[in-house]
């Protein structure tokens, strides 16, 4: 049976690679080039950490996660996991860094707790007195997304899959198993397979009452002279406490300086809309670290990348099948991780026709 996967993010790549693998014939339409930079994927990199809430079943996931991820290194001859390891820090009893640590206490999976003033001496860009307390695993790091979706649309195109970029899909017949380019051509396979990230609701403007789509952005900056080194040696930063929603990427395999924030997003029904940065956004971005990153004023701004993400209401994987496509959309940003295991899993449900079992992986629903 041939397939056709619309979306090239890590989950239709991901999908592509694991359908070639299980014998299928595959053709991948990529709207822009692959990486595509406007997509949720597109960035230079995200963070995979074991650390989630204790009960939302997805710390469990990410040991299958990671050996897929092991397996896509093998087959691509290049290993694009840089891990670090992942730092907290908590500044109010029940934010979101505690409840990471609740859940890696209750997973069993070790952690280094250490006091303010211990936190300060390891990692020098952390100021005094703002924060309650930090821990470190080193079961986390930084997965360099544009050259994953580089490599595997090369092992993709190297193994007989027809991958197309700059290939907009326009419309989408379920029923008949038929995609629309913008082109005018129209294409049949045996199964659809839908990745489309935040653009899905142009194809599939129903799923609106289960899908929110925001735009956001992050900040790359560049540290100051005398904490360069600090920065180069340091772990991703999963959560800065308080109510930021922060995260961090040091400097990685020649990458810049990342900051993101879940409080920069801004709701829309339009995944193309404003994804020019403004004047100030970054800026804007950085400040929201401080506290408790020390000399905020000091990072300068070098680049903004704008993003465009698909939320469900409880930030959890979202499949639903109609016809013979099959529609499978991302958990809200944190989906990179899994993303691997994801297209696994998608393409053993199109071999098996396993849709149930597919939604409850994909919503982590282990029991």
């Amino acid at each position: 049976m041939n397939v056709i996967v619309v979306g090239a993010g890590i989950a239709g790549l991901s999908t592509a690679w694991s359908l070639i693998k299980a014998g299928y014939g595959v053709t991948i339409l990529e709207q822009g080039p692959i990486p595509n930079p406007l997509a949720a994927s597109g960035d230079h990199h995200r963070i995979i950490r074991r650390a989630y809430r204790a009960g939302t079943g997805y710390g469990q996931l990410i040991s299958e996660a990671y050996a897929v991820w092991e397996e896509l290194w093998s087959d691509l001859g290049e290993n694009h996991l840089d891990q670090r390891g992942f730092l907290c820090v908590s500044r109010e009893p029940g934010d979101e860094a505690e409840e990471y640590r609740e859940g890696m206490e209750a997973g069993g999976w070790p952690i280094e707790l250490m006091d303010p003033a211990a936190a300060v001496k390891r990692w020098p860009f952390l100021e005094a007195g703002t924060f309650r307390y930090a821990y470190f695993s080193p079961d986390g790091g930084a997965l360099h997304c544009r050259r994953i979706a580089a490599g595997l649309a090369r092992w993709l195109r190297s193994h007989g899959a027809d991958v197309r970029e700059n290939c907009k899909v326009t419309a989408v017949d379920a029923e008949a198993g038929r995609v629309t380019l913008a082109s005018g051509e129209t294409l049949h396979a045996g199964r659809v397979v839908v990745t489309a990230g935040a653009w899905v609701l142009k194809l599939f403007p129903e799923l609106g009452t289960e899908l929110k789509t925001y735009r956001t952005a992050l900040a790359y900056v560049d540290p100051p002279a005398d904490l360069k080194a600090a920065w180069e040696a340091a772990p991703v930063i999963l959560d800065i406490g308080g109510k930021t929603d922060g995260y961090m990427i040091p400097p990685t395999r020649g990458t810049g300086m990342k900051f993101g924030s879940g409080l920069h997003k801004v709701p829309t029904s339009d995944a193309d809309w404003n994804r020019v940065p403004v004047p100030g956004e970054g800026e804007q971005i950085r400040d929201l670290f401080s506290p408790p990153i020390a000399r905020i004023d000091e990072y300068r701004v070098t680049e903004v990348v704008t993003c465009a993400y698909t939320f469900t209401a409880d930030e959890k994987f979202l499949a639903r099948e109609k016809g013979h496509c099959l529609i499978v959309s991302p958990c809200s940003g944190h989906g990179y991780k899994f993303g691997a295991a994801v297209g696994r899993r998608v393409a053993r449900s199109v071999d098996d026709g396993d849709i149930a079992g597919l939604k409850r992986w994909l919503r982590a629903e282990l029991a």
